[in-house]
């Protein structure tokens, strides 16, 4: 087993440190999302947070990891009777983001169930990480339902297992971590909303900071034990001071004044629901055992706020977490308490470590240059890619006529833009796709292990071979090859590929500020249904990837947001973009179907045909049987119609920017053209 990085030797990250050692003082807290760019120490702090958790102590031989002194009831393993059990190490289990639901929750021998009655279950994950760390990297790629089934077991304290009738409950508590790049997507807000705490990462700009963190680094890939025994001292402080923080906690009280000052700031900062409160009332108890104190102090409320509240104030994907701190300290001081908060010093500031500290900074000897990392609280912006990110600065492709970027109007909902026929891509919410949930829709052998059963075909191939199998009670007499998969029809996630025209027949702010505000709402829409988005631009004489295919639809916002407008309209040029995108992506993931979104008023101009040009661009992509759809965005009272031209060259449909949306009168269901030989051109948008 390879040597942990130690969790003292990290430098900087004082609130992702502070924040994993609230949750090892106090696993009720609710576990903590760590949110970063790469190469931010933030599965290096994960794994180092195990080394300090305390031994547990467990009942011999039990799988499932039951308290020798308190036992699970119903235990897969038990009863188990009380009495002396064995110590081990708190666990850290990983759960990989392409596991399968078997794999976290355990899996159940539907044959043996079937045909002895026996329930014979393999445990997952979630029985290996009970009354350990379960950490999850790059949560926010995870499937939906494995996040839920994650998040259940969480809330709970116990997983169960169901398949046809059988069902098998064990506990699973355990301190959950996730870690994610924002860059590659958001988690849904609910979700967010599941995690006690959320801490944002990133890297020092301080050079000393920066090279103490590689000098350490070297150091421990050169010699990891070695390395390890330089802090093992101040490892040992560290578990001794959770060992006591935990002793500590029962003890501590959390008064009437610090009570109203976690409700006026959850109210204040129109948080959802109460969860809030309970998390921060949970993290400010646990913030005074770390310090060694048996009363909560307005300063823990200050720092419990700053950790539990932010990922709570996103009202779309499109927000950054963050919190306005001058509003929290004036809450603060409007519902300040008169008087249950000691002041153990005399002094008449609460003896606290100062404003945000809330007493709990973690303890670290380090050697010079190693202090609070002064980019820790940078909020989660993402710079468009190839552009300065100072503000107002844009980088125009050729062609002139540029004009400042039009502010996007207010999104709507949308209605929902379908690929045809039957996929087989990721799960998600948008096209019809056979996957692991959803309504059954028939049987077919399993290939590999069985996962979802068919009961009724299952039988209906045992029953003819009773007899020749001499079965002779009222049990049936079932062979895995009688076994049958239950195939299952859902919804997937697609590759959502806006075009956008920013040529100077759409450069009129008010009609601009209109297409931005309709791309924006269906980047909205592309969030909720789990989609992959890219952008591509045209304008002057050339088109630009604005962004790759990427799971970041808040990326693709903020590119919308600043995109300038002007020049001639090379349509042929933004529609071949889109297909050498599109060519390229295929490669990459080729399970997950496009769905091209054109959205313009339908002009060619600029160079030799340029009509001629953009159609036989848009029968290419027809010819290869890629969904698309037009947006039209012609206005005022003489029409000419060239987006619907452009539809039917793509063998897609257009609509206009009233229709797409869902409150319009006009119903938003046609049918598609389709194409003379080719059936996967057949478009419908419903």
């Amino acid at each position: 087993m390879s040597t942990p990085y130690p969790f003292t030797a990290l430098v900087g990250q004082d609130d992702l440190r502070l924040a994993l050692l609230l949750n090892a003082v106090s696993p009720a807290v609710g576990g903590v999302l760590v949110r970063g760019e790469k190469g931010t120490a933030k599965s290096t702090a994960v794994r180092a947070l195990s080394a300090l958790i305390p031994e547990v102590e467990v009942v011999a031989g039990c799988r499932f990891s039951c308290a020798p002194g308190a036992p699970d009831p119903a235990c897969p393993d038990g009863p188990h009777e009380t009495g002396p059990g064995t110590s081990r190490a708190a666990r850290m289990v990983e759960l990989p983001v392409g596991a399968s639901e078997d794999r976290l929750v355990g899996a159940l021998d539907i044959e043996r169930a079937l045909a002895e009655g026996v329930k014979a279950f393999e445990p997952g994950l979630l029985a290996d990480a009970h009354r350990g760390i379960l950490y999850v990297d790059e949560v926010n790629l995870l499937h939906d339902h494995l996040v839920d089934l994650l998040l259940d077991a969480a809330a709970m304290g116990a997983s169960y297992v169901e398949r046809e009738g059988v069902s098998v409950r064990h506990a699973a508590r355990f301190l959950l971590v996730g870690t994610m790049n924002p860059e590659e997507g958001e988690l849904r807000p609910q979700l967010l909303d599941r995690f006690g705490l959320t801490v944002e990462v990133a890297a020092s700009r301080e050079p000393d900071q920066r090279v103490e963190v590689v000098k350490r680094r070297l150091a421990y890939d050169d010699d990891p034990e070695g390395f390890a025994g330089k802090w093992e001292q101040e490892e040992s402080a560290v578990r001794a001071r959770i060992v006591a923080a935990r002793d500590l906690l029962p003890s501590v009280r959390l008064g009437d004044a610090a009570l109203r000052q976690i409700a006026a700031t959850c109210a204040a900062f129109e948080v959802d629901g109460m969860r809030a409160d309970i998390v921060m009332a949970r993290t400010a108890t646990a913030l005074a055992a770390w310090a060694g104190r048996t009363d909560v102090l307005a300063e823990d409320v200050r720092q419990a706020a700053l950790l539990a509240l932010p990922h709570r104030r996103r009202r779309n994907p499109f927000d950054a977490p963050g919190l306005d701190e001058d509003k929290l300290d004036d809450t603060l001081e409007e519902f300040g308490g008169q008087d249950d908060e000691p002041d153990p010093d005399g002094d008449g500031d609460g003896g606290g470590d100062g404003p945000g500290g809330g007493g709990g900074q973690p303890p670290q000897d380090a050697p010079e240059g190693s202090g609070p990392d002064a980019g820790g609280d940078q909020a989660a912006d993402i710079p468009a890619q190839g552009e300065p990110s100072e503000a107002g600065e844009q980088k125009a492709p050729a062609g002139g006529g540029e004009q400042a970027a039009a502010r996007a109007a207010e999104p709507f909902r949308t209605k929902m833009l379908s690929v045809p026929g039957l996929g087989e891509g990721a799960a998600g919410r948008r096209s019809r796709a056979r996957t692991e949930h959803g309504r059954t829709t028939g049987a077919r052998r399993p290939r590999g292990a069985l996962t979802k059963l068919h009961l009724a075909a299952t039988v209906q191939a045992a029953a003819p071979h009773q007899r020749a199998r001499g079965r002779s009670g009222p049990g049936l007499v079932v062979r895995r090859d009688d076994l049958r998969q239950a195939t299952r029809e859902g919804r997937e996630g697609n590759l959502v590929l806006f075009v956008v025209d920013a040529s100077g027949s759409m450069a009129a702010r008010q009609r601009m500020s209109a297409v931005k505000g309709a791309v924006l709402s269906l980047l909205l829409d592309a969030y909720q249904r789990r989609d992959k988005v890219g952008l591509v631009t045209f304008r002057g004489s050339s088109a630009d990837v604005a962004l790759p295919p990427t799971s970041s639809v808040d990326a693709a916002a903020v590119r919308l947001e600043s995109l300038p407008t002007g020049g001639r309209t090379p349509l042929s040029a933004g529609l071949l973009k889109a297909h050498d995108v599109l060519r390229v992506e295929r490669l990459r993931d080729p399970a997950r179907r496009p769905l091209v979104v054109v959205v313009t008023d339908g002009r060619a101009t600029g160079g030799p045909e340029p009509v001629a040009l953009a159609g036989r661009a848009a029968r290419l992509l027809a010819a290869e049987g890629t969904a698309s759809v037009v947006v039209d965005c012609e206005s005022g009272p003489v029409r000419l119609g060239l987006a619907g031209q452009l539809a039917g060259e793509l063998g897609g449909t257009a609509v206009t920017l009233d229709e797409l949306r869902a409150d319009s009168i006009a119903g938003l269901v046609k049918e598609v053209r389709q194409m003379p030989g080719l059936r996967s051109n057949s478009r419908r948008v419903a």
